[in-house]
C-alpha cells in the first residue's frame, strides 16, 4: 500500500482536480444538490459501482464489492464520506474557476472533499480484486446546518434500514483545513468537534416614550443583562474540563431613538462537548432567561433549535488512521484539543464506529496560521493536497477490510 497508493493517486491529479474545480463553479446550498450529484455520476460513471438514492435528499452512496475471497476472513464494510454543499455568501478569492452563482460559494473544502472521494473511489476500483470487503462512498449533501447525514441514514440509504442491508462496520470521514500546516494529517480521540444548537430568547415588556421609562418595561436593558449573565452562567456552572460556549450574536430591539420597544429578540449559539451539558446547558439557559425577565416584572421565552450532536471518535478508529497516515506518508498530528466547531458526519459516528481526520491544505511555505479559514470569502486550498486525501481515504478503507482496527 505504502509504495504505490499515493503514487497512483497524484497520477489521478487533473482528474481530481478538474472534478473539484467544475463543483467549485457550480455550488449549491442545501439537501438537493442535483447538479453536484449529477457531476459526482458522471465522473464516476466507468467505474464498477452500484448506487442508492432516498427520497429525502440528493445523496448518493457507491458501493463496490471487493474481489478477494477466503474461508479464514469474515468479509467487512467500510464507509467513507464526503459532502457536497456549499454556504449562501459571496466568493472573493480572484480565482478563474470562481464561483458563477451569486452569492452562493464552496467556502469549506465540501468541492474538495467530494473529488478526493471520487479519487479514492477510482484508486480502490482500481484494486477491487484485492480488496476483502465492501467500500461504501457517501456523497452527503446539507451538512451546513440541514442534517443530511441524518436523512440519508433516516432513508436506510447507509444500512441498517428495511431492505436487510446492515450498517457498515466502521466509517471515515476528511476534512481539509486551510489554516493547518500543508499535507499534514491529524485527528484525536474523543470529542473531536462540539454538538451546536441555536438559541432565541425574546424578552417581552411593554413599550412606550423613551423620556418615561418608568411607564414602561423597557426589555433592552434586561436583554443587556441577559447576554452577560449567560457569560457568568457558562464560568461558574460548568466545569473547565467539560466545557461550554454561550454566544449571543445579534440583538434587534427598537425602531428609533426615542421609542421603547415591547419586545427584545437575542440569537446565538450553545456549543457542547458532551451529551450531558448539553442537556444541562438548555435547562440552564432556560431558568437563567425567565428568571432575569421575571425579577424585571417582564417575561423571556426561549426557543432552542437543535443542532448537530458531539462529534465522538472511536479511540481505535484513530489509532488505526494514525498508523495509516503514518505508513503512506509519515506523519500524523494529535490534536491537543477539540475544536468548537460541529460536523453533521456526528450522526454516522452515533451509529457506526469511525472517526474524522484533518487535512492541513495551505499552501506549501505559506504563513498557515494566518490563512483565510473555513467559512472564509477568500479561503483556498492549495489542490496539490488532494490526491494526499484521496490516497489516505483509500488506505483507510484498504487496510480496515484486511486487517480491521487491529489489535
Amino acid at each position: 500500500m505504502t509504495t504505490t497508493l499515493v503514487a497512483d493517486a497524484v497520477g489521478l491529479a487533473d482528474r481530481i482536480t478538474g472534478l473539484r474545480r467544475a463543483i467549485h463553479a457550480e455550488p449549491e446550498i442545501g439537501l438537493h444538490t442535483p447538479k453536484t450529484r449529477d457531476k459526482i455520476r458522471a465522473a464516476l460513471a466507468h467505474l464498477p459501482l452500484t448506487w442508492r438514492e432516498g427520497p429525502s435528499t440528493t445523496g448518493l452512496v457507491a458501493t463496490l464489492k471487493g474481489g478477494a475471497g477466503a474461508e479464514s476472513w469474515q468479509a467487512r464494510s467500510v464507509l467513507l464520506r464526503g459532502d457536497m454543499d456549499a454556504l449562501p455568501m459571496p466568493e472573493e478569492t480572484g480565482l478563474d474557476f470562481a464561483s458563477r452563482v451569486p452569492g452562493v460559494m464552496h467556502a469549506c473544502g465540501h468541492d474538495a472533499h467530494v473529488a478526493m472521494l471520487a479519487g479514492a473511489a477510482e484508486l480502490l476500483c482500481a484494486r477491487a480484486g484485492e480488496l476483502r470487503g465492501e467500500v461504501r462512498f457517501m456523497f452527503q449533501p446539507g451538512e451546513e446546518g440541514y442534517h443530511g447525514a441524518r436523512f440519508m441514514l433516516e432513508d436506510g440509504l447507509l444500512g441498517g434500514g428495511d431492505d436487510g442491508v446492515p450498517l457498515p462496520d466502521a466509517a471515515f470521514a476528511l476534512h481539509v483545513m486551510p489554516n493547518a500546516p500543508h499535507g499534514v494529517f491529524g485527528g484525536r480521540a474523543g470529542a473531536l468537534l462540539a454538538s451546536a444548537d441555536q438559541i432565541g430568547i425574546r424578552v417581552i415588556g411593554r413599550g412606550g416614550h423613551a423620556s418615561m421609562p418608568h411607564g414602561t418595561l423597557d426589555p433592552m436593558p434586561v436583554a443587556c443583562e441577559i447576554v452577560t449573565a449567560l457569560q457568568a452562567m457558562v464560568t461558574r456552572k460548568f466545569s473547565v474540563f467539560d466545557p461550554v460556549v454561550v454566544t449571543i450574536a445579534k440583538i434587534e430591539c427598537g425602531t428609533a431613538h426615542n421609542v421603547i420597544a415591547d419586545t427584545a429578540q437575542l440569537t446565538g449559539t450553545m456549543r457542547s462537548l458532551s451529551p450531558a451539558s448539553r442537556a444541562r446547558l438548555r435547562e440552564e439557559v432556560h431558568n437563567l432567561a425567565a428568571g432575569i425577565a421575571g425579577a424585571h416584572g417582564l417575561t423571556a421565552e426561549v426557543t432552542i433549535q437543535e443542532g448537530f450532536p458531539v462529534t465522538l471518535c472511536d479511540a481505535r478508529a484513530v489509532d488505526f488512521g494514525e498508523q495509516v497516515a503514518r505508513d503512506l506518508f509519515g506523519h500524523f498530528l494529535r490534536l491537543p484539543d477539540p475544536i468548537m466547531g460541529a460536523e453533521d458526519f456526528a450522526y454516522v459516528l452515533e451509529k457506526v464506529p469511525g472517526a474524522m481526520f484533518f487535512l492541513g491544505v495551505s499552501h506549501e511555505g505559506e504563513d498557515w496560521q494566518h490563512c483565510c479559514g473555513i467559512h472564509s470569502t477568500r479561503m483556498r486550498v492549495d489542490e496539490s493536497t488532494m490526491p494526499l486525501g484521496a490516497a489516505y481515504l483509500a488506505g483507510l478503507a484498504e487496510r480496515y477490510l484486511a486487517e480491521g482496527f487491529g489489535a
